[in-house]
């Protein structure tokens, strides 16, 4: 079965950096389009970024995000990263991988990895 990991996570000063990943396992990596999601305490989860999946792969981000995170996967690792720099107070949330099913939608998700990032 599918199954995503997340890691990384962890507590930062506002300014710093963390890099989360997703180890994947159960299907393709290669094949699927990946994403990263985040929920803050007392909101709804919310979109962070997508990357695509064959060819040169092509990515989008929430504009709250844009220029300051990066996603990237490497297909011989199985592994999906999300790199976060100059982290904001209003980062902190739990972020979740999850991975594109045969529909196209994000229909497999991690457990989520907590990030806090303190003023």
């Amino acid at each position: 079965q599918v199954q995503l990991v997340e890691s990384g996570g962890g507590s930062v000063q506002a300014g710093g950096s963390l890099r989360l990943s997703c180890a994947a396992s159960g299907y393709t990596f290669s094949s699927r389009c990946m994403g990263w999601f985040r929920q803050a305490p007392g909101k709804e989860r919310e979109w962070v970024t997508t990357i695509s999946s064959t060819g040169v792969a092509s990515t989008a981000y929430a504009a709250s995000v844009k220029g300051r995170f990066t996603i990237s996967r490497d297909n011989a690792k199985n592994t999906l990263y999300l790199q976060m720099n100059s982290l904001k107070p209003e980062d902190t949330a739990i972020y979740y991988c999850a991975a594109c099913d045969s529909s196209g939608s994000f229909g497999y998700w991690g457990r989520g990895t907590q990030v806090t990032v303190s003023a």
